[in-house]
């Protein structure tokens, strides 16, 4: 595998649990996601947009975690990132591993999210790649039901091209230490992922990083992590290492393609921001400006631009220039699949339909109908 995960085709969800009712709080699990989104961002390590990752603090029931994990997998096409921090747990009956919610009490395991509903969303999705990273207790328990020993149960929990990384043995309790930001785990992830390796390769890998962590976990006498991987997921370069990228000159096209995605990941969260004050004036200029950061090979991502840009200027009264924006979005979606791109020719219908267009709006229709079949059996 050469080369990084298409940060346009890709998804992340950072789920975590610091506060609790009827357990102690992990305060640096809120640390762990806010500064791993951020890195996972960052053009220099991967370029992920920020809308494709979305970040779950403290989740208060089952839907709450794994809704976020279903439209994701729905979305993502190349890689799927999954991650959770927060008490995990053994349920007394079955001793399987459970993840906590704000209201999980200790050995109930129908106050708490079982490992198997996450395992089954993800194994769902889309994504050609799956990664798993479980920071928790007993994280370890993830790790057997995806590569048992000849037991009926792993062969039917395997995910096919997953790669699962956990902060824990099976049996030990994951650690998260006083007065440190994050987590043992999650810091010295993060920590690599900042830093590099001085005598790793270009790009890390999936393996790279699991040997990385196992080192330097164990030189501070840390619970060690454990990793299973299917179909050599392992060899997947997740980041750039960035130890490298200080003693030398990135290269200019793939780092300005990533920058660019990052100028619109970045000009759409102002944007939204900004309706949502009501300044919807000034996130009309913000959305145009990131219209114009494109890269052609990465058309499909200004696709949730161009329907933000078109829904506000259809408020507005400028009806023209919204069918515009989303007849150029519509030329895009004719060649990529996905919910955003359905979604544009739904709003160009009516659009179309409202100002006396009724032929086009049917042709865009039926275009809609066709996208939504592809992606029906592209699933089967």
């Amino acid at each position: 595998m050469t080369g990084l995960p298409d940060p346009a085709t890709s998804r992340a969800v950072l789920l975590g649990t610091a506060s609790y009712r009827h357990l102690d709080a992990l305060p640096s699990v809120e640390a762990n996601l806010r500064d791993l989104a951020a890195t996972l961002g960052d053009a220099t390590v991967w370029g992920l947009p920020e809308p494709h990752c979305e970040v779950v603090l403290d989740p208060g029931s089952a839907d709450a975690m794994l809704d976020p994990v279903h439209r994701a997998g729905d979305e993502a096409t190349d890689t799927l990132v999954v991650y959770y921090a927060g008490h995990g747990m053994r349920d007394t009956e079955s001793a399987d591993l459970y993840l906590g919610l704000t209201g999980s009490r200790d050995g109930v395991g129908y106050t708490a999210v079982a490992y198997q509903h996450l395992r089954g969303a993800i194994r769902s999705a889309r994504a050609r790649r799956k990664i798993i990273v479980l920071d928790c207790c007993f994280s370890g328990r993830a790790v057997r039901t995806l590569a048992g020993q000849g037991d009926v149960l792993a062969a039917r929990a395997a995910v096919d091209g997953a790669y699962v990384l956990t902060a824990s043995p099976r049996d030990r309790v994951a650690l998260a230490p006083d007065g440190e930001r994050h987590t043992a785990f999650t810091g010295e992830l993060l920590g690599i992922l900042r830093h590099g390796l001085t005598d790793g390769p270009e790009l890390l890998d999936l393996d790279t990083l699991y040997r990385a962590l196992t080192e330097r976990l164990g030189a501070k006498n840390r619970p060690l992590p454990q990793r299973a991987q299917e179909n050599g997921v392992g060899r997947l370069p997740l980041a750039r290492n960035r130890a490298l990228a200080q003693r030398r000159a990135p290269a200019g096209p793939v780092l300005d393609a990533e920058v660019r995605a990052a100028m619109v990941a970045s000009g759409l969260g102002l944007a939204r921001m900004l309706r949502a004050t009501g300044n919807s004036r000034d996130a009309l200029p913000v959305l145009r400006l990131a219209l114009r950061e494109r890269a052609p090979q990465d058309a499909g991502s200004l696709l949730p631009v161009q329907l933000e840009l078109s829904e506000l200027l259809a408020e507005t009264g400028q009806i023209k220039e919204a069918i515009e924006v989303l007849e150029q979005a519509f030329h895009q979606a004719r060649q990529v699949y996905g919910p955003e791109a359905v979604l544009v020719c739904r709003r160009l219908a009516d659009l179309l339909q409202e100002s006396g267009n009724h032929i086009q709006a049917c042709e865009v229709l039926k275009h809609a109908l066709d996208l939504m079949e592809t992606g029906h059996r592209s699933r089967l």
